[in-house]
């Protein structure tokens, strides 16, 4: 069994499929009872081995679907396997929405969340930060829930799956809104340059997707997609010296647009045109590694000037850069904790092993702006490197402890990036 590129064969000894609650719990506490590590499998978007265990590994694609909306506390209680795509669809026809959306509407709220995974937008925070409350089994079995405002919640929300298997989350939603999408081709790198807050500002979400090979002199071209909401204008025509596309484009040149959403500032729902790509289109075989890591907004563009020389390297294991912004949050393993970022993302050629040197070089040439990894795909920094990078990592070490002090629910990678606490570690 391998995730969804194919990158990843999991070595659990023994695949679970729960249909309900009960048979959820007494899977999970009988292997915590023998010893036995126990990691969940959502729709398996992960690129590394987050999800993978050498134990039991639980797929929570059976288990009963929720999404039980309450109007008056504004919010929306989902089963955390059900995928975005399905909660929008569910959530449109209430006459309701969330404030964003990630790329991809086929990953699933619990593994988006627990991993960091986000949309575009300089005022828009990433997914997991409109979670209210989550509602996890832990190791013994037992249903425990954490709200926001309680001690750990920040913790709780985006773990990794180190706490326990995620079955329900309450998000905040909104009245529904429209959404008009455009695509406009040629943008210069001087144009960022020039006003990197302007470019990304430019409409509620905004993409700009790049090979980064000069053309003629100019530097890289990027092409821009900016998604405007209800009584937003959209640039004109020949914004920031780039020109409006004639024709539906694909994020990847030369591939087919019929996965893409729509484009060409036809009004639509928000969960039909926030996401890149269409629910009922796989936008890709899964043929693909990916890659993304996080910088302070304030840095963003010395980080892609220094970025520029590997553009050699690039070329051969690259398909496409996708750019993005993501607002300051609270949440402790957030790759946005307590910063405004630009993520700079990188779609592979799957051959993982001309890409791993490559991404060891953007790691090196974006370590002086302490970049944050996204924590489901791949890099290769380790521990100590990326653990300094959290100033609230012992926070949720301690809360680890609390809630899975048998440690049911770590594996390799935890391990390395969120070690096991005790208390011999705690400060004098």
């Amino acid at each position: 069994m391998t995730n969804w590129a194919g990158n990843v064969a999991f070595g659990a000894r023994r695949l679970h499929r729960p249909a309900s609650l009960e048979e959820l719990r007494d899977v999970v506490a009988t292997a915590s009872s023998a010893g036995e590590p126990v990691r969940v499998l959502g729709t398996g978007h992960s690129f590394n081995r987050v999800a993978d265990t050498d134990g039991h590994l639980v797929s929570v694609a059976d288990l009963p679907r929720e999404v039980d909306v309450d109007r008056a506390a504004g919010s929306v209680r989902v089963s955390g396997g059900t995928r975005y795509g399905e909660l929008g669809a569910h959530l449109q026809a209430a006459g309701l929405a969330l404030h964003n959306l990630g790329s991809l509407p086929h990953i699933s709220v619990a593994g988006a969340c627990a991993t960091g995974t986000h949309g575009s937008g300089v005022r828009n925070r990433n997914l997991p930060s409109a979670v209210r409350a989550v509602e996890l089994v832990t190791a013994g079995g037992e249903v425990v829930v954490r709200r926001r405002g309680e001690p750990g919640f920040e913790g709780a929300v985006l773990a990794l799956g180190a706490l326990g298997v995620v079955t329900a989350l309450e998000l905040d939603v909104q009245p529904s809104y429209d959404v008009r999408q455009v695509v406009h081709d040629d943008l210069p790198l001087a144009a960022l340059e020039e006003d990197l807050d302007g470019v990304m500002g430019a409409a509620y979400s905004v993409s700009l997707f790049t090979d980064w090979q000069d053309r003629d002199g100019r530097g890289p071209l990027l092409q821009a997609w900016l998604k405007a909401r209800d009584g937003e204008e959209l640039p004109g025509a020949a914004w920031r010296g780039s020109r409006r596309a004639d024709g539906p484009r694909h994020p990847v040149p030369g591939v087919a647009t019929d996965p893409a959403t729509e484009q060409g500032a036809v009004p639509g729902p928000w969960n039909a045109r926030l996401p890149h790509f269409r629910l009922e289109f796989v936008p890709s075989n899964g043929e693909e590694l990916q890659s993304e890591w996080f910088v302070e907004r304030g840095h963003g563009i010395e980080a892609l000037r220094a970025l520029l020389p590997l553009a050699d390297r690039l070329a051969p294991v690259l398909m496409i850069s996708e750019l993005r912004t993501v607002a300051a949050d609270d949440l402790w393993l957030s790759p946005s904790y307590e910063r405004d970022c630009l993520a700079l993302h990188f779609t592979w050629h799957l051959d993982t092993p001309a890409v791993l040197p490559v991404v060891a070089a953007v790691e090196e040439a974006l370590a002086p702006f302490a970049a944050r990894p996204h924590w489901g795909k791949v890099f290769t920094a380790g521990g100590p490197e990326v653990g300094a990078l959290y100033p609230r990592l012992d926070d949720a070490r301690r809360l680890a402890a609390e809630l899975d002090p048998r440690g049911t629910f770590r594996n390799e990678l935890v391990d390395r990036y969120v070690p096991r606490w005790a208390a011999a570690t705690a400060p004098a």
